[in-house]
């Protein structure tokens, strides 16, 4: 029960190194005034902080970065579940399709982004299609492997029960996936979220932060830099807590034992 307890008060000495870091930087945007350029003092970087807050613009762009990603996460990772299990259950879909998957994996999808803008534009569009890419190619993988590192004696007991292919797959086969499947899934959400940021860095058309990032760089406003930076990797954070909080609760019966 102690140990229960104690697990979820955070240890102090992961906050050593983070203060080290914001005390040096403080310090060295006081030396001189290229310094105090290239490093924002804490006053200006909170003054940033009241800025974007009364006049809504992080809140903004915060929901703008958040929704893309989650339907770019949503469309990427429906598609990349549809082909895997696909591909898993099918030897045709297999020698059809897993080839192309292959050939197309291996394009970076910063190589896709010169033709995606001229086919579909510099806004929304070719943002989703690169965030629903990223998020499309781990969960193939991991529904694919998932399936097949079934036990297939399991699937020989559906037989003998007279289990139809679908009543197998249901019952048998995604159940005992699952979990590999949502590794897959919580890969697809760190790749969506980085590859949101990403696009709006390059499709800049539209609210996001990225697009909040170019604005600040282009008026030299380190500050909002800082504090934009900082923003997208507490929200990344808190995003990849929240799919392990899920995991741990929704698989429980693999600690068993």
């Amino acid at each position: 029960m102690q140990n229960s307890f104690y697990k979820w008060i955070p240890d102090w000495r992961g906050w050593v190194l983070p203060i080290l870091v914001i005390l040096a930087w403080d310090a060295m945007s006081r030396l001189d005034a290229n310094h105090a350029y290239a490093f924002a003092s804490l006053g200006q970087i909170w003054a940033g902080v009241v800025e974007l807050s009364r006049s809504g613009e992080l809140l903004v762009n915060v929901q703008a970065s958040v929704q893309r990603a989650l339907t770019g996460l949503l469309l990427g990772a429906s598609a990349g579940f549809l082909i895997g299990s696909l591909v898993a259950v099918s030897r045709t879909a297999n020698i059809l399709i897993t080839p192309v998957y292959h050939a197309i994996r291996q394009v970076p999808l910063l190589g896709l982004v010169p033709l995606f803008a001229l086919w579909f534009g510099n806004g929304d569009t070719s943002k989703l299609i690169v965030v629903s890419l990223s998020a499309f190619y781990p969960v193939v993988l991991s529904t694919f492997e998932g399936m097949l590192q079934v036990d297939s004696k399991f699937r020989e007991v559906g037989q003998v029960y007279r289990l139809s292919r679908w009543q197998i797959y249901r019952r048998i086969t995604l159940p005992a996936a699952l979990p590999q499947v949502f590794t897959g899934f919580s890969l697809a959400l760190a790749f969506a979220w980085l590859s949101t940021i990403g696009s709006e860095l390059l499709f800049t058309a539209g609210a996001g932060l990225g697009n909040l990032m170019m604005n600040a760089q282009e008026a030299s406003r380190m500050d909002i830099l800082i504090i934009v930076t900082f923003v997208i990797g507490v929200l990344g954070y808190l995003m990849s807590l929240l799919i392990k909080l899920a995991s741990a609760h929704l698989f429980k019966w693999r600690q068993v034992g």
